[in-house]
């Protein structure tokens, strides 16, 4: 299994390090800059001793060597600053998206692509439009993160485990987000049951704004961490044909009543990549907020499609 990852930056190279551990392919570390991936691969060739793990990461700055990659992970582009909202990024990273899905349809067309760059929904779509795969083919990352962030949360609001909570969470991977409470469960028990309405809405509050929050506290950098495991657990499912339900973000086709828009929806995932979209029981007020949310970013995309 060969392993691409484009962009070795905070992601792209955490991404390298936990895939690797795994053992689930080989990796490729690829970044623009001149030698920057080659040397995190070479550190991380240099932990194999100590960890005791016979792993392989190569680096390369030349983008011709993802030829016949079985997966492809973008972590590319500008990230985002104190500030400033993932939205903002689109017309840079656009740009810079748009290019490399060009090159992977041209020398990795049977991958399965991961996209990771923000604006995450709105860069998945440009990656499927770029490289003409099936939808099946291409998705992004995005609310599974949210989710877990959503997971930790509660956690702390209730100090317990986070294996207690089984967290349900859809919508963009932005202002669209949408916690799902009344569909989030505790120990099999409902949320709404352990926490009350002034505490719920705080949760999901501090879940909407915890990307910000963190991009506030560490400066001119994004979280990375949490969106490696968070990239590490779809690619663990695709690889080892788990046929796992993770939300992601994907191309709607009529779904929740939605066409032609990228959104955070639960998808089971296998050695197909998206293998069924699930389309949850929502209620008016959820259905009504995740087709605003969608067609905000109807409206965002067209900027991408005029530019």
């Amino acid at each position: 299994m060969k392993i691409s990852i484009i962009g070795a930056g905070n992601v792209g190279a955490t991404c390298a390090m936990r895939i690797a551990q795994e053992g689930l392919g080989q990796v490729l570390l690829v970044d623009i800059a001149a030698s920057l991936a080659k040397g995190k691969a070479a550190d991380l060739q240099d932990a194999r001793f100590l960890l005791k793990c016979d792993y392989h990461i190569s680096g390369t700055s030349d983008i011709a060597e993802i030829k016949d990659s079985n997966l492809v992970i973008v972590t590319a582009g500008l990230v985002r600053k104190p500030g400033m909202a993932r939205e903002e990024l689109l017309s840079k990273n656009a740009g810079i998206l748009g290019e490399i899905a060009e090159n992977i349809a041209r020398l990795a067309p049977e991958a399965t692509v991961i996209v990771v760059t923000n604006p995450l929904d709105l860069m998945t779509r440009l990656v499927l439009q770029k490289t003409g795969f099936k939808r099946a083919k291409v998705f992004g990352m995005g609310i599974s993160l949210d989710a877990s962030r959503f997971a930790n949360l509660i956690a702390e609001e209730l100090d317990i485990p986070t294996a207690e909570i089984l967290p349900c969470l859809i919508g963009s991977h932005g202002e669209g987000m949408l916690p799902l409470p009344r569909l989030t469960s505790v120990k099999g028990v409902v949320l709404d049951e352990f926490l009350n309405e002034e505490r719920c809405a705080r949760v999901v509050s501090r879940t909407k704004e915890r990307g910000a929050e963190i991009v506030g506290c560490l400066g001119n950098a994004s979280a990375y961490f949490a969106p490696s495991a968070a990239v590490l657990e779809l690619v663990r499912a695709v690889v080892k044909d788990e046929k796992r339900t993770i939300g992601v973000s994907a191309l709607l086709d009529g779904e929740y009543g939605i066409k032609g828009a990228c959104i955070g929806v639960p998808c089971r995932l296998g050695k197909k990549g998206i293998e069924k979209i699930v389309e949850l029981e929502l209620d008016s007020e959820e259905k009504k907020a995740l087709l605003q949310a969608a067609e905000r970013l109807k409206e965002q995309y067209s900027l991408i499609e005029r530019a």
